[in-house]
């Protein structure tokens, strides 16, 4: 439907007069569907038919009415015009709802084609739990798993992130340095729930997180990946609130500028968080420092980040988030030892569970989400569990 103002335009631009009432601009905007009609209409109207009848001055058209003669043909080609890109949205609209749709049907039957066990599982995989440095269908499946899970009173589900929380869990209290008095640090804490479980064990906390304005700059405090204070960390369906609040603190911690007065700690821990410190060298060296700058000698580390399954040649090596290559990890790891570290041997593990081969990708259904596609790269999650030597 045309608009008022259309009206009031072609009443000057036609008739060369203003519309006698409301009540009749009202009545052409009810009869015309769309603007280029509503010019048809005053162009046929008997009161513009007669200005056109009008005679001319010898045989000559009078210079107004050659004037508007010129200014119809162009709103005419401009109503043509409007007529055109308004099919051409509907076109686009429609095929918006026709690709969202077939993205739906796409979802839903990846979904339906896909089984995901839910425990208590009736099989265990042979061999020793967390046998490997890699996300691994088969961990999912061991009793222990879901032990943890239950201590971390989080629901058991085949994704990559609860993966590194049961795999850290796992290899510090395997180390035997979680314990009454043993005081523990965590770089990039987020929400976790693991400072939490190691109170309730009777440590000692120190729980860290980029300052403010890193974590606003990157999208973590608006996504939730980013914690300023002890409230976002309190699960009192883990440990009662006097313990937490007499075992756990919190303070800002720059990954890259880890601040002098945090050492002698018993150990310390991160969950994908090196991966974002600008590069793939800036990864590597905080995790030297963790170990060497904040452990006591003979404290235990254990972080996780990102690992390309795709190549060992190409990868992501400096942004927002660096995927590690195998060699890259190979490096951290020949780093450490030379400088008189023990770190646990890196072993990938193979695809063997169905789920193994299944990758998430945009936009994750996070259902399973053990590998995911970062960028054009298949990632998983790896762990690294060093001691300090020296």
């Amino acid at each position: 439907m045309p608009t008022r103002e259309d009206v009031i335009w072609c009443y000057s631009t036609f008739l060369l007069r203003e519309p006698d009432s409301d009540e009749v601009v009202e009545s052409w905007r009810q009869r015309c569907r769309n603007f280029r009609e509503l010019a048809q209409a005053f162009r046929e109207s008997p009161e513009y038919q007669n200005m056109l009848a009008r005679p001319s001055f010898n045989g000559q058209e009078p210079g107004e009415l050659a004037s508007l003669r010129e200014r119809l043909a162009a709103l005419e080609d401009v109503a043509r015009q409007l007529d055109e890109t308004r099919a051409a949205l509907d076109r686009a609209h429609r095929r918006l709802d026709e690709l969202e749709e077939a993205g739906r049907r796409r979802d839903s039957a990846r979904s339906a084609s896909l089984y995901v066990p839910n425990p208590p599982f009736s099989y265990t995989p042979p061999g020793r739990f967390m046998a490997f440095s890699t996300c691994h269908a088969d961990d999912f499946l061991y009793p222990r798993f879901q032990e943890i899970c239950a201590a971390l009173n989080y629901s058991p589900r085949f994704h990559r992130k609860l993966w590194e929380w049961v795999f850290i869990t796992h290899h510090l209290l395997q180390s035997g340095e979680v314990k009454p008095g043993a005081r523990g640090l965590v770089f990039g804490v987020g929400s976790e729930r693991l400072p939490a479980l190691f109170a309730k064990m009777g440590a000692s906390i120190v729980a860290t997180d980029a300052p403010m304005e890193i974590g606003e700059a990157s999208g973590w405090t608006a996504t939730g990946q980013h914690s300023a204070s002890l409230s976002q960390l309190r699960y009192t369906d883990i440990v009662d609130g006097d313990t937490f609040d007499r075992n756990v603190s919190y303070e800002p911690c720059d990954m890259n500028d880890i601040s002098a007065h945090l050492q002698g700690f018993d150990f310390n821990w991160s969950s994908c968080c090196f991966e974002h410190l600008g590069n793939l060298e800036a990864g590597m060296q905080f995790v030297v420092n963790a170990v060497e700058k904040t452990l006591r000698v003979g404290g235990i580390a254990v972080h996780t980040t990102e690992f390309n399954l795709s190549s060992n040649d190409d990868t992501i090596e400096s942004g927002p988030t660096v995927i590690y290559r195998r060699r890259d990890i190979e490096e951290l790891v020949r780093r450490l030892e030379s400088r008189g570290h023990h770190v646990e041997p890196l072993i990938v593990g193979p695809d063997t569970h169905p789920l193994d081969f299944h990758v998430d990708v945009p936009p994750y259904t996070h259902v399973p989400h053990i590998k995911l596609m970062l960028a054009e790269y298949v990632a998983t999650s790896v762990g690294l569990v060093i001691r300090r030597g020296r």
